[in-house]
């Protein structure tokens, strides 16, 4: 902590306590109790009281001066009125707290210039109410901190300032992937190979050390089949969402935006290489530019998401779309991506030209499903939170067995993996219940743009009834039937031509 007036550092006392308090009441929105201050800051065999009185009157003649009476007290209570004070803490939490996607760069420039441990060396051991109140402080300040962080790294600033803020980023979330991944793109940019080489072997055993998924980018490249035609190349970029949240997504291909709407489960880079996405990638990337995402808890967005909702997921997509500076697009949506892509298209109807939805649903399963099913779903809930994140893929192994019975063993090894890597298991069980709550039955008749909807007769994860209730409730909707056991369709699957053409047949309508 220092003191400045006028760009002149103030000598501050040389008791830690009083320097503590002062500390203590700039970061307070309001007066606190006399009686309080003394019980954090000093211990019962001392004078209290006395203590306070003395150390308030080292502060007065600090913070007073001609220009008022700042440090306020009567019997009392005590406060700072920091109206005619510049406080580095208030001005990081006050940007953080709101939209920081609308924050100028330089403002968010200042708000990080001054960053240090909050308090540093004004640690009181022996005062364990100040203490909890300090260890709180940081915690929330870090956060804040790493938000801002977030934000200006993936701003077109100086490059080196850039990865000066992703070093600093990591140093503060040394377990946070999306900082590992930022860092280490950052340093491909800037040609410092061996350097990014180095950083992606310490990202690597950093988070193995932690037992969190390791995304593909650090392990280094998956092999992909000779035979396979080349994707085309994918730019990974980061946005904030309106509540600060981080997302991260891709933008590959040429041609008109298609935006792909989240779903359970994505990782932009496991799905590149992917065999359960790579050829739905390739296809559509052939004649649009694929513009795709992670959702908020999964994949390289911000696992820390305060909110997992239907509504955040529909306010992710609009921040996507939007950091992506899209206009009009189509929107291709798969499983709980579907409802997604209703309420935006409802919302937004000017801007969503067509829409594709694959497996979907209106209404999640604990409104659509009978006792048992919800009971089936809530046990299942219950292992997920044991084994989700466990090397041995059993506890997984269920929704794999679910989403793709016809898997090859490989294709099977893929899915479990993609879980793993994709989300922790408190966030499964987040996702898995925000999905159960949706329903846009209710929006159905309003959707006004062309959409075709497609649905696999044998889907065990989203019933047929409910793609069918999906297409019949949307005006003029267009429905196609596969023949398929998969909620998400293989390449190997004889339906898969016939998807692929009704897909890209109904984009090139008007």
């Amino acid at each position: 902590m220092a003191l400045e007036r006028e760009g002149e550092p103030v000598a501050l006392p040389a008791s830690k306590k009083t320097r503590a308090l002062l500390g203590y009441l700039a970061a307070n929105d309001r007066k606190v109790r006399r009686e309080r201050l003394c019980e954090m800051f000093w211990e019962v065999p001392d004078d209290p009281r006395g203590a306070l009185r003395w150390s308030l009157s080292k502060l007065r003649g600090l913070i007073d001066d001609e220009g008022g009476c700042r440090l306020v007290a009567d019997r009392e209570e005590v406060g700072l009125d920091c109206s005619a004070l510049s406080v580095d803490w208030r001005t990081l939490r006050d940007v953080a707290a709101g939209d920081i996607r609308k924050v100028d760069t330089p403002v968010l420039e200042a708000a990080t210039a001054a960053w240090g441990d909050f308090l540093e060396g004004l640690e009181l051991p022996r005062c364990d109410d100040y203490q909890a109140w300090l260890i709180a402080m940081r915690e929330d300040a870090r956060k804040r901190f790493v938000a801002l962080l977030r934000e200006l790294v993936q701003r077109p600033i100086d490059p080196e300032r850039a990865l000066a803020l992703a070093r600093l980023w990591t140093t503060l979330d040394p377990y946070d992937a999306l900082a590992r991944v930022a860092l280490i793109d950052l340093l491909d940019r800037l040609g410092r190979r061996s350097e990014a080489d180095q950083q992606r072997m310490l990202g690597t055993r950093k988070l193995d050390e932690a037992d969190v998924p390791v995304p593909p980018s650090l392990r280094g490249a998956v092999a992909v089949s000779e035979s396979a035609p080349p994707l085309p190349v994918q730019h990974v970029k980061f946005c904030t969402a309106s509540d600060g949240t981080g997302l991260a997504y891709s933008i590959a291909g040429d041609g008109p935006p298609l935006v792909k709407t989240a779903n359970w489960l994505n990782h932009l880079e496991q799905d590149w290489e992917s065999p359960l996405w790579r050829h739905w990638i390739r296809e559509l990337a052939t004649y649009r530019q694929i513009v795709r995402y992670d959702e908020r808890g999964n994949g390289l967005s911000d696992w820390n998401a305060a909110e997992i909702s239907f509504e955040a997921f529909v306010d992710d997509l609009a921040s996507v779309v939007d950091a992506a500076g899209l206009e009009t697009f189509d929107l291709f949506a798969v499983s709980q991506g579907c409802s997604v892509s209703i309420a935006y298209a409802v919302r937004h109807p000017e801007r969503v030209r067509r829409m594709v939805l694959y497996g979907g649903y209106a209404v999640g399963w604990k409104r659509r499903g009978t006792r048992e099913e919800v009971e089936r779903r809530e046990a299942m809930m219950i292992l997920t939170r044991q084994g989700w994140g466990k090397n041995n893929p059993a506890y997984r192994q269920m929704f794999t067995t679910l989403f793709l019975p016809d898997a090859s063993p490989a294709e099977a090894d893929w899915f479990n993996e993609l879980q793993r890597v994709s989300t922790s298991p408190e966030n499964a069980v987040r996702l898995q219940h925000a999905f159960g709550d949706i329903d846009v039955e209710s929006l159905l008749p309003h959707v006004r743009v062309p959409t075709l909807v497609i649905h696999g007769r044998d889907d065990a994860v989203v019933p047929f009834a409910a793609g069918r209730r999906l297409a019949a409730g949307i005006p003029n909707a267009e429905f196609v039937l596969l023949e398929s056991r998969n909620h998400l369709l293989l390449e190997t699957e004889p339906a898969w031509p016939r998807a692929a053409a009704c897909i890209k047949e109904f984009l090139a309508g008007p």
